[in-house]
């Protein structure tokens, strides 16, 4: 079989207040979403808006230090869903599921870990606790 890529990497603008909530396993999920402009041939801007998903520790800092209007980076893989909406039609969703996040703006001018340019990854947050001894988030 010939190899495949499916990688989305976006830098925009948070559009709304990130949402977390709990799984039924217990896993932190945190939903949001993100701004990007698209140049137009007559160079007039159109701006596009992508639903973003991450779990776990990722999840807890995004839900953390992050907020509407903040610069964000955002690199994963997309996935599409289809399901019944409650007027019986079939909607369709495209989400980025988050595996790199990087914080670009501090909410409230506060300076913590995860933040000004550097990475949240669930792999990131376990090397930063074993090497300093402390959990980031």
């Amino acid at each position: 079989m010939a190899r495949t890529i499916n990688r989305i990497e976006l830098l925009g603008r948070v559009g709304t207040d990130p949402e977390m909530h709990y799984a039924d396993s217990g896993n932190a999920v945190t939903t949001f979403r993100v701004a990007t402009d698209r140049r137009r041939q007559n160079a007039d801007t159109e701006t596009d808006w992508h639903n973003v998903v991450c779990w776990g520790k990722q999840a807890e800092a995004v839900n953390t230090y992050v907020g509407k209007g903040d610069r964000i980076y955002v690199s994963g893989s997309l996935a599409q869903s289809s399901y019944d909406g409650q007027d019986g039609q079939r909607r369709h969703r495209t989400e980025v599921h988050a595996q790199e996040i990087v914080f670009l703006d501090s909410r409230n001018g506060e300076r913590q870990a995860g933040e000004n340019g550097h990475a949240v990854t669930e792999d990131a947050a376990a090397q930063h606790a074993v090497a300093t001894g402390v959990d980031p988030f």
